[in-house]
């Protein structure tokens, strides 16, 4: 199951991802070309981006809710994410960055050497 350092492995193996600790040493900030994809919280909750079809399925069935401070920017929450499927969750972590590297220029993702 998905723990803490299981969601860092997928994170940091993701293109041009980096870790950040800019809300305290218990929370693990993700990014890719500064922009945030993912974050586990200080009690090991994930919170991460999701498209827009996504966060109306999740969050109307239940499977997670929106995340706090960032529902706007439809995050979703789970308050555990080893209750997941790894392999599920591995594909919205990824998704995640895919959706946060999309929104960057042309010229960030090129010095990422994101294509």
């Amino acid at each position: 199951s998905m723990d803490r350092a299981g969601v860092g492995r997928v994170c940091l193996a993701l293109p041009a991802a980096t870790l950040d600790h800019p809300f305290g040493d218990d929370h693990d900030t993700y990014r890719v070309g500064g922009k945030m994809f993912a974050m586990v919280g200080g009690k090991g909750g994930l919170s991460f981006k999701v498209s827009d079809i996504a966060y109306a399925v999740l969050t109307e069935t239940g499977h997670a809710r929106p995340a706090p401070y960032l529902a706007k920017a439809k995050w979703v929450h789970l308050d555990d994410p080893a209750a997941w499927d790894d392999a599920e969750l591995t594909d919205h972590l990824k998704t995640a960055h895919a959706l946060i590297a999309a929104k960057l220029t042309r010229k960030a993702r090129a010095e990422l050497g994101l294509t």
